[in-house]
């Protein structure tokens, strides 16, 4: 049974930093494609980034250069390490598995095509 833990959610002031961790267990881990998402009240569930089994990433445009993503294989963990942070990032970040290769997370449907989900993570910015 695949299941995904956030942890690493909280409250910080604009321009500063947090670090997301996703436990991943019960399936191959190495082989997925595996992704953040986030979402804020009354808009849609968008894509942040995501990692291949080969270590390539992809980026929405409105994080590039403030987050990177990566996983540690050993402990099956996925982070997203988030700098220069912003009011507009603040939401609810999810992590996802998808069972095979990524396709670039930039896009409206990339939200359908990952089978497994976490219960989230609040993140909150304040200005």
């Amino acid at each position: 049974q695949v299941q995904l833990v956030e942890s690493g959610g909280g409250s910080v002031q604009a321009g500063g930093s947090l670090r997301l961790s996703c436990a991943a267990s019960g399936y191959t881990y190495r082989s997925y494609c595996m992704g953040w998402f986030r979402q804020a009240p009354g808009k849609e569930r968008e894509g942040v980034a995501n990692i291949d089994s080969d270590g390539s990433t992809s980026y929405a445009d409105s994080v590039k250069g403030r987050f990177t993503i990566s996983k540690d294989n050993a402990k099956n963990t996925l982070y997203l390490q988030m700098s220069s942070l912003k009011p507009e990032d603040t939401a609810m970040y999810y992590c996802a598995a998808r069972p095979a290769s990524c396709l670039s997370i930039a896009r409206r449907a990339a939200r359908y095509e990952y089978n497994y989900w976490g219960l989230g993570t609040q993140v909150t910015v304040s200005s």
